[in-house]
């Protein structure tokens, strides 16, 4: 079965497609920062402490969105979550553009970050209970594919728009998707195991955030959550600042605009393997390969000493980073039963994101303290083979198992 048979239903496509923009627009808003930093270190004159705390407070407020939408779904349903989270990041992202100073982007950035951190796993979960077992994981990975397409997105918005029109009107772009969740609310429907779920007495809050931790699934989250926080810890530490790394290598904002959008083409082939093999090899074999090549990615990123180096090392790390990305979205929903199956991926996507929080805070005092690319970079390598080998100790196959 391919990405071509999976396309042919016209419900699962229409609900792929719908979910997957507003995947697109999370992506989109996540990219735009990348880019928005760099032009304001310039126009704020912002040291790298405070270039990296900006990044931070988007992924703090990506964890607490994350646990409380994940826990919230499990209650009122994915399609209402998704929706309301798709509206809080929009409008926040569209408020962005006003700011008069930093201590007002960053609530922004905070507000706008809950909504984005909601919206990914909900989406993931209802994408993942609405296919069947032999194309659900490939499904999950083409929707995960959408973020490559915001990261270009951001990317061609950053090249065209911030150099000639300025950081805020990049922002106020970041408010379209208010609009797009209208249309949602008519285009896709809960998922039927959702839907099956419901018609029984709803499993109390504290007795899903005990059944994630019971024996019968300890193993899982333990491996999840450690999957989850090297993941996102490596990713918002090298992607978040590669604008800014470029800057530092020595190109002017623009150059270092275009060879990040270079870079980011190479997620969408990243994504589309990913989804080829996962359903052909599982979902361990994705993650471990294409989270070993990562890590020697940002290694080889890391010591690149030409351009055209930097260039093939950069397009690597997109390439199977983003692959992984896919993996960790498609695998996750599996590991636990619909009545816990948001709660679960909710509580191991916000541990996660402290990752995201730590990593650009962290670069920032490194870079401050003149700690070489090279060496920041190392670190990186260590974290994502720390996440591989969790993976592949920890981790039980769910390839063409039916969800409980």
């Amino acid at each position: 079965m391919n990405q071509m048979t999976l396309l042919r239903d016209p419900k699962r496509r229409k609900l792929l497609l719908s979910a997957g923009l507003s995947w697109m627009f999370d992506a989109m808003d996540v990219g735009m920062i990348s880019f928005v930093v760099a032009a304001l270190a310039k126009e704020w004159e912002l040291g790298p402490e405070k270039i990296g705390l900006l990044t931070s407070i988007n992924s703090l407020g990506m964890a607490a969105g994350a646990a409380a939408a994940g826990i919230l779904a499990d209650r009122f349903g994915r399609k209402s979550v998704l929706l309301w989270t798709l509206l809080i990041f929009s409008l926040a992202s569209g408020l962005s553009a006003f700011a008069a100073g930093f201590a007002i982007l960053c609530v922004l950035r905070f507000i706008a970050g809950f909504g984005l951190g909601g919206e990914l796993p909900v989406a993931s979960t209802l994408v993942s209970e609405s296919m069947p077992a032999a194309e659900r994981g490939r499904a999950v990975v083409l929707l995960e594919s959408f973020w490559a397409v915001g990261w270009i997105a951001a990317a061609l918005i950053a090249y065209f728009v911030i150099p000639d029109y300025g950081w805020r009107v990049a922002f106020a772009i970041g408010a379209v998707p208010a609009l797009y969740a209208l249309y949602l609310r008519r285009a896709i429907e809960d998922s039927p195991r959702f839907a099956e779920m419901k018609k029984k007495a709803p499993v109390p809050l504290g007795k899903r955030i005990a059944a994630v931790w019971s024996p019968e699934y300890r193993r899982s989250t333990i491996m999840l959550w450690i999957l989850w926080f090297t993941v996102v810890f490596s990713y918002y530490g090298m992607f978040l600042w590669l604008p800014t790394v470029m800057v530092l290598k020595g190109f002017s904002l623009v150059k270092s605009f275009e060879y990040v959008l270079i870079m980011t083409l190479a997620q969408l082939p990243g994504y589309f393997t990913a989804a080829y093999f996962i359903e052909k090899f599982g979902r361990k074999f994705v993650l471990v390969i294409y989270l070993l090549l990562t890590a020697g990615s940002a290694a080889w990123f890391g010591n690149a000493t030409t351009e055209g180096m930097l260039m093939a090392a950069g397009i690597c790390l997109s390439f199977f980073n983003l692959g992984a990305w896919g993996g960790m979205y498609a695998y996750t929903p599996e590991l636990y039963p619909t009545a816990i199956r948001s709660t679960g991926a909710g509580l191991a996507t916000s541990f996660g994101r402290i990752g995201g929080i730590l990593a650009p805070l962290l670069v920032g005092v490194l870079v401050g303290k003149s700690v070489g690319i090279s060496s920041i970079f190392m670190l990186f390598f260590v974290t994502i083979v720390i996440g591989a080998f969790a993976v592949l100790l920890l981790g039980k196959e769910t390839k063409g198992i039916e969800l409980e």
